[in-house]
């Protein structure tokens, strides 16, 4: 199916139940993840609840969260980490539920991720379901719960938040619901860079909607209005945050630009990743990760290709085509690059129509070995370097 609004959609009373199978296996794999997670720490004297809340990018939400932007850290080599690089969405959400409850920042962020997850897992099916059916749906939220790095859907991160809007954005794309896809872009927008990938759907798929009514020369029942509300309000989520990081810098429109050089963060096209890729590969065993590195990228290609071979729907493909291109073309911090691709989610669609295709029990156990896979690794990673 390649045009908008090709299935109908779901009454609103039937739409949990259609996708209860999907969010039952959901929440199962991420039990199992944060089982496998709790025994292995529990065997190194580790925490499990700290390395999901209390490391890494989880203590620079909350602290922005608990006294708003303003903090940095001045590193020997002259680098200046600054919280301005972290978008306020999840922290606004933390305060929120810390002002409503006796949660603490870090345990308001942890409850938001795990709603998020459940809500990012629906509004896949939700998508799925819509392009390809009911049991492709089922099994594209399964394979993107058994990422190997699934187990950051369960952290205080803002990946499983910004899946939840980008999805529902897609969604209300899809079914003409140009209003709401615009409102959820915004606060995609409002929780990661990559949120602009989000906007960039929804005006390439307001645009297509454009030149469709004008050879038609009628409006199908979607006002123009309402489709160029939507197309307006997608991108100020991120503009505006960027806009106000300038602001608060005092170095113009591109300050956010400089605060995330900070972090030697930036986007290069892809070559200080190749680098980094070809110097694992000049030694042995190394060589062994350079070459994992390298059939990655090339599956994450092929996936992308067959998606347009399969004649997704063009929001879907551009959408999956920018968060893929920011996650491999930044400049730094390549041991995220598995993380940043959590949100690309349909490059995963050819991988649930296939596994959607086989007979029972095959998909079960496919998705059930997986599922034992990626708990294990997920364990193992976040008790070793985790996700920077």
């Amino acid at each position: 199916m390649t045009d908008l609004e090709t299935r109908a959609t779901p009454a609103r009373s039937g739409a949990l139940r259609r996708a209860a199978p999907a969010l039952l296996g959901y929440a199962a794999v991420r039990a199992l993840g944060l089982i496998a997670l709790a025994l292995w720490s529990a065997a190194r004297g580790e925490n499990p609840y700290r390395l999901l809340t209390a490391r890494w990018d989880s203590l620079w939400y909350a602290r922005v969260a608990g006294q708003g932007y303003g903090y940095e850290v001045r590193l020997p080599n002259g680098d200046v980490h600054s919280d301005l690089a972290f978008f306020p969405l999840l922290p606004w959400l933390e305060r929120l539920g810390a002002a409503v409850s006796p949660l603490s920042y870090a345990d308001a962020g942890f409850a938001v991720s795990l709603a998020a997850s459940l809500a990012a897992a629906w509004g896949i099916f939700a998508v799925a379901d819509h392009v390809y059916g009911r049991r492709a749906g089922v099994c594209a939220v399964l394979l993107w719960a058994v990422l190997p790095v699934g187990i950051v859907q369960s952290m205080a991160y803002s990946e499983s938040l910004f899946t939840a809007l980008a999805a529902w954005s897609l969604y209300a794309v899809l079914t003409g619901r140009w209003v709401t896809a615009g409102v959820l872009a915004l606060l995609a927008g409002l929780t990661r860079p990559v949120g602009l990938a989000v906007a960039a759907a929804v005006w390439a798929a307001g645009a297509a909607a454009s030149g469709r009514v004008r050879k038609a020369a009628g409006e199908g029942g979607v006002p123009v209005a309402r489709r160029a509300l939507g197309m307006a309000l997608a991108p100020l989520g991120a503009a505006g945050y960027v806009l106000w990081v300038g602001h608060r810098t005092g170095k113009g429109p591109l300050g956010y630009l400089d605060v995330q050089a900070g972090w030697r963060n930036g986007f290069d096209g892809g070559w200080a990743f190749a680098r980094f890729v070809a110097a694992r590969l000049t030694s042995f065993p190394s060589a062994l990760a350079g070459l994992a590195l390298v059939a990655g990228v090339v599956l994450l290609a092929w996936l992308y290709l067959v998606c347009v071979r399969q004649r997704q729907p063009l929001p879907l493909l551009v959408y999956a085509g920018i968060v893929t291109v920011l996650a491999l073309g930044a400049a730094s911090y390549f041991g995220s690059k598995p993380r940043l691709l959590l949100p690309a989610f349909p490059l995963l669609l050819p991988l649930a129509r296939a596994l959607a295709g086989l007979r029972p029990p095959r998909p079960a156990l496919v998705t059930a070995g997986l599922a034992v896979a990626s708990a294990l690794y997920g364990a193992f990673w976040l008790n070793g370097s985790g996700p920077p």
